[in-house]
Parts: structure tokens; sequence; C-alpha cells
């Protein structure tokens, strides 16, 4: 038993020590670069509310800042709180969407908005276990708005965090195609233990990751902890994992979805088909288009055979 007790007290030790290590040369110095060089984003302010947080997650995924920023501003003056929007037709969601992609996200947030009135009173909640029962929630995003609305200690694992990761501790160009064990251990082991010091740090990091060390052309020599990161102290070796994915836009189905949309966010009411027709040549790729909105709520086709906004 003796033994067994120093062979934990050493572990412990080990991992008090590496903790110590990743604060002192990667939590540090990127926190005192984040700031300087922090945008100032309307869902960072003091002001901003949990809600305002919530919509800019929901909006940032797979979307960049400059496009999210003025549908963020709109949205939070037409809803400025989870019930202003709960309260509207979910079309209205859609409508406002606009063009950021992605419209399911959308629906997403409506339905969010509806859970957030009948579960919590309107109130965004402010725990991790809570915001993750919400429908379009999943484990990043309640991190994020636990940590970011509500400075909880939280690991918050975005494409951004997980390539900084990647590249300062683990010395590869680029994580895994999904988050592994070992990289929630690693995300866990850099956490500052102090909840509003992780908080900071979580969103510096992302930040470091979207300014700094972007996926492509990398700007190393502005980088906080380029002398302690591992990849560079291994020559930046290039990727040599999967395949990863490149996304098309051009003729693809999410265009032809696009442009569906668009017809009908830009009607005051019901469509007739022919003026879906008029929007995409490619008939056989216009009907699975269509279909495929239909299915996923985007889209309701009237008794009359026309379509509108849900």
């Amino acid at each position: 038993m003796a033994k067994q007790t120093e062979q934990q007290t050493g572990q412990q030790t080990g991992q008090q020590s590496g903790h110590e290590a990743y604060q002192r040369e990667l939590v540090e110095p990127i926190l005192d670069w984040y700031d300087e060089h922090a945008r100032d984003l309307p869902w960072r302010r003091p002001e901003a509310g949990a809600w305002s947080v919530m919509v800019s997650e929901f909006m940032l995924q797979q979307t960049p800042v400059a496009r999210v920023l003025p549908v963020h501003e709109a949205w939070l003056e037409r809803w400025p709180h989870p019930g202003d929007l709960a309260a509207e037709p979910v079309g209205e969601a859609v409508r406002a969407w606009g063009r950021l992609g992605y419209p399911r996200r959308a629906l997403r947030l409506h339905a969010a908005a509806t859970a957030i009135v009948e579960q919590h009173g309107g109130e965004v909640p402010d725990t991790y276990e809570q915001l993750i029962e919400l429908p379009g929630v999943g484990d990043y995003t309640a991190a994020a708005i636990a940590s970011f609305a509500y400075g909880r200690r939280q690991v918050v694992l975005d494409t951004n965090v997980r390539r900084v990761l990647a590249r300062a501790v683990q010395g590869v160009e680029f994580p895994a195609r999904s988050i592994n064990r070992a990289e929630r251990d690693l995300g866990a082991a850099v956490l500052p233990h102090e909840a509003a010091t992780a908080a900071t740090w979580s969103v510096a990091i992302m930040e470091l990751g979207a300014l700094v060390c972007t996926a492509e052309r990398p700007r190393c020599a502005g980088c906080p902890v380029q002398q302690a990161c591992a990849w560079q102290a291994a020559g930046a070796p290039a990727y040599d994992g999967p395949p990863r994915p490149v996304q098309a836009w051009a003729g693809t189905d999410r265009q032809c979805r696009g442009r569906l949309l668009a017809v009908l966010r830009d009607a005051p009411g019901e469509v007739a088909a022919e003026r879906l027709d008029d929007a995409w040549d490619d008939e056989a790729q216009r009907r699975r288009a269509l279909d495929s909105l239909l299915a996923d709520g985007l889209v309701v086709r009237t008794s009359e055979g026309r379509y509108a906004l849900p």
C-alpha cells in the first residue's frame, strides 16, 4: 500500500510540474499576447449577455467573423432575448439567417430558444450540463457558452484551439480529423486552475489560432510561443495524415439549396414552383435539393403546391 501511495504521489508531482510548465511556456505568453491583440467583438464585450454569446457561437460555426458581425448585430436588435425569437415563426429565423450558410443552424437556434423559454424561464442556462441538453447544442457549444458567457472552467476545443495545441505541444501541423481522448486530456492539462483565467485562456488560444496560427500560411514570426513550439522545433514537418477534406461550393447541391432558399427568403409569402425552377437550371439537382430542404424542415409545401419558409 505504501509503495502504491508513493507511486501515486510521484504521478501527482509529475502532473503538477507538467501543468506548471504549460502555464509558464504556453499559457502566460498567449494570455499576454491576447491582452494586446484581442479583437473588439460584440459578444466579447463586458456588456454582452449570454444570449449574445450563444447566438455568436451558433453563427460562427464554419462561418468567418466578418460575415457573422452584421447578422449577429441585426439578430440581437430584433431578438434581444431568447423569448423574442421563440415567439416568432421558425421561418423568420431562417429568413434572418440570410447568407451565412448551413441554415439548419437557424432551426436549431430557434429550437434552443424555445427550450430556454420552456425550461429555464427565458434565461440561457449557466452550466455545461444544462446547456448540452438544449436542442442543437453539442459539447463544444455548451463548453464555449459556459466559459465565455459565465466564466466557467471548461475545456473548449474548437478547430483553432486544436490546431494550436497540435503544433505547439504535439509537434504536428494539424490535429486528427475528430477529437480524441489524448486531445481532451491535453486540453485539461493546459487549462489554468482559476476559473476566470481559464475562461480568458480559452478565448485567447482560440484567437491565436484565428489570427496567427492559421491553417494556411501561419504567421510564426509573430507567435508568442514560437520558441516553445514543438512543431517549429521539429522543423515544421508537413502534415502526413489522411487527406483533409476540401469543401467545394460551385455547382454543388449546397449551392443549389442556397439559391432556392434565397428565392424564398426574398419573397413576402408563398412562391410558385416555377419561381424555383428559374433559380437553377439542372432539374434533377434542383429537385434533389428541394427535397432535402423539405426533409430538413427549412421549406414547407402548401396544399396548393406552392413553397414557403416554415
